[in-house]
């Protein structure tokens, strides 16, 4: 009876306190090897980098004959130029400007999907940058026939028709690549570059030639910017806490 009692006291000790019995001795839990920390990511920067891209050099844009195709034709009534040398003067546009080094980590992919359409018999943008793993949609809103033709040299080539307007599809790149060209196979005289990185340091100047690049962390990096036939150049820059550093860039002709 009163071994009885002592285990009908037991189980209660057990149900209300965690309290082990038997034997007279406290039964040890099995220990748990402690889940790995997680490792901390990278703390959001408060500071930028802003700057100009000049080019004095006077050249000038081209106009493109579109007559092979009479959609484009009609698509551009007052004509088309190529988008290769442009901006206000002295200023250059379309240059991709970006953190080439220095960043330590890895930043979170952008949820929000880059464009790359197809209007006007053009490629817009003509220049762009994406994160490695970023959704890219890539669109016809032309009627008529574009192949979207892309010609990497670190990730995989593609090449798919999109014969109707309204078309579009979408890609995302795994590899970093500093430049990714596309091409029309029907329409010769489209290209688009695209930058993919690791990151979401990066912006591609306007007409003005001014580019800026926000939240980024304090500290020294290196700082690219490419052009698609006048080359790169590189700057270090230091960042501070809430702090812009300046970094513009003068091209010259290439050669």
């Amino acid at each position: 009876m009163r071994k009885y009692r002592f285990w009908m006291i037991c189980v209660l000790a057990v149900s209300l306190f965690g309290v082990a019995c038997g034997g007279g001795e406290e039964a040890a839990a099995p220990e748990r090897a402690a889940a790995p920390e997680p490792a901390p990511a990278p703390a959001a920067g408060s500071g930028g980098i802003t700057g100009v891209i000049t080019y004095a050099n006077g050249d000038a844009d081209t106009a493109i004959s579109m007559d092979a195709d009479p959609v484009c034709v009609g698509l551009n009534a007052e004509g088309a130029e190529t988008q290769t040398i442009t901006g206000a003067e002295g200023k250059l546009a379309n240059v991709f400007v970006y953190i080439k080094s220095g960043l330590s980590g890895s930043f979170p992919v952008s949820a929000e999907a880059a464009v790359l359409d197809q209007q006007g018999c053009m490629y817009a943008p003509h220049v762009s940058g994406v994160q490695v793993g970023q959704t890219v949609v890539i669109r016809n809103s032309d009627p008529t026939l574009h192949n979207v033709h892309a010609l990497p040299t670190v990730n995989a080539e593609f090449n798919k028709g999109q014969p109707f307007q309204n078309m579009e599809f979408e890609h995302t790149f795994d590899k970093s690549e500093v430049m990714v060209r596309f091409k029309c196979d029907v329409h010769p005289w489209m290209s688009s570059y695209m930058g993919v990185v690791e990151h979401p340091f990066f912006a591609v100047s306007a007409d003005d030639g001014s580019y800026a690049i926000d939240g980024v962390p304090a500290g020294t990096y290196t700082v690219e910017a490419w052009h698609e036939t006048l080359g790169t150049q590189t700057m270090e820059v230091t960042v501070g806490d809430s702090a812009v550093a300046a970094a513009s860039f003068d091209f010259a002709p290439a050669g």
